[in-house]
């Protein structure tokens, strides 16, 4: 499969430079104080002597210029503005210049074909203020990766300035839609953070929903259904390798995934009862966490393991409750007007992300743990199905709009929104597309 030669193209050995690992410059942004200005940085082309070390050397510079801008906290400068040629800045900048132009920050690198058919990609990130380097790496991979050599260095860049691990070099498993609102025919598809390498999983036979990824293996579960019943698959997306994890009427959400990969949680509805489960993935064995006759719904981990967030209406409206893992001592941390409804516990620990529905208008939104600090994040005809960046400071979603004569027809959209709810960006994707989840760094 193409993903298989996606993970193993970047050869395991990485050199850091000499020299930058001393370096101590002062450059950083702050990202947990709200509304951030974008920090201006130059990004050079990087310098490559012939043929696909030229293009290569483009291309890795287009995506990491891409990337830093998307993030809302990078304003990139035109690369006319540069006067110094890509090998040069790379070697050693005239910072002079780069001051005039107001950069704070400069990225280059180069680009070397190697006697076994592999590229050595090398870039250097400098402090333009200091006049020193920040950072320096090296990675050695085919010519066809050069892309995930782009998310792994933007990466490395976002976490040298900003502090805080980089989100780039991801994947996003969705629900592609098509068809009339009463036909719909929805394929499960994967796709880089950014939009590309676009691939369909499923061929749209059967419905699927929901997909979510595991912490700790390149798995998701999704929901399908076979024979009009609720069934449950373990999907790896390197190997194409599926097994069922089993038929479960009433269930109307896949399950997540325990921060440990070893268990999933789940919601069950028997005799009309809806509760909350897990399930061991070595045993298979099921045990029932709650057994209330209200609807609990929708259940996910904290990072830790500890607690497990859900949806319930056993305080007569739909609202978030938190409880310990063992399904003890459940606490209901939302009060405010509305429904809240798919709660997604941060990989930080320090937020939950839910929906909220409230006079016919719907918002993706956070809050603390404690139920402190709720905050929309923005407001639609019909958004939902929030998922987590694993550095948690961007949230993806999807987001509905009627169209069609009379409105009855809808398109579906993917979004992402950091948390000032100020960087707002729609996700290219092919086709009409749901219910995103958002990968783990690709290890």
């Amino acid at each position: 499969m193409i993903l298989v030669a996606r993970r193993l193209a970047l050869a395991v050995m990485v050199i850091a430079l000499a020299g930058a690992a001393g370096a101590r410059a002062e450059l950083r942004l702050d990202i947990t104080r709200g509304k951030v200005e974008p920090m201006p940085i130059a990004i050079s082309t990087f310098h490559g002597q012939a043929g696909t070390e030229v293009q290569v050397g483009r291309d890795i510079a287009q995506v990491v210029s891409a990337n830093l801008e998307r993030s809302g906290l990078f304003r990139p400068i035109d690369q006319k503005a540069l006067i110094q040629d890509a090998a040069s800045l790379h070697s050693q900048p005239r910072f002079a210049d780069l001051k005039v132009i107001n950069a704070l920050a400069l990225v280059s690198g180069v680009v070397q074909s190697q006697a076994d058919g592999r590229l050595r990609v090398e870039f250097r990130l400098w402090d333009v203020l200091a006049e020193q380097p920040m950072t320096g790496l090296a990675y050695f991979t085919t010519p066809e990766n050069w892309r995930r050599v782009a998310h792994i260095i933007s990466d490395a860049i976002y976490k040298r300035i900003t502090g805080e691990e980089g989100y780039f070099d991801t994947r996003i498993v969705y629900i592609s839609e098509t068809g009339p609102a009463d036909k719909r025919i929805k394929r499960l598809a994967i796709m880089d953070q950014d939009g590309e390498n676009h691939r369909f999983l499923t061929d749209g036979r059967t419905l699927v929903l929901t997909p979510r990824f595991s912490p700790t293996a390149p798995e998701i579960t999704y929901l399908s259904y076979f024979n009009n019943k609720p069934r449950v698959y373990l999907f790896n997306i390197d190997t194409g390798r599926q097994e069922v994890l089993g038929d479960f009427p009433g269930m109307t959400f896949a399950p997540r995934f325990s921060p440990d990969g070893n268990k999933v949680i789940m919601s069950l509805a028997t005799s009309g009862n809806s509760d909350i489960y897990t399930m061991d993935l070595r045993t298979r064995q099921v045990t029932q966490l709650t057994n209330n006759p209200a609807i609990d719904t929708s259940p996910s981990y904290s990072p830790d393991g500890q607690r497990i967030v859900f949806e319930s209406d056993r305080g007569g409206t739909q609202q978030l409750y938190v409880m310990d893992a063992n399904g003890g001592n459940a606490q209901r941390i939302t009060f405010g007007q509305g429904r809240y409804a798919s709660p997604v516990w941060s990989p930080r620990g320090d937020l939950i992300s839910f929906t909220k529905i409230n006079n016919g208008r719907f918002s993706i939104g956070v809050i603390r743990p404690d139920g402190a600090g709720e905050r929309l994040l923005n407001e639609a005809f019909h958004v939902e199905g929030p998922t987590w960046a694993p550095n948690g400071r961007v949230l993806m979603f999807f987001r509905e709009r009627p169209s069609g004569e009379g409105n009855r027809s809808r398109t579906a959209r993917l979004y992402s929104v950091d948390l000032t709810g100020f960087n707002e960006r729609e996700v290219i994707t092919p086709l009409d597309a749901s219910d995103p989840a958002w990968s783990p760094l690709i290890p």
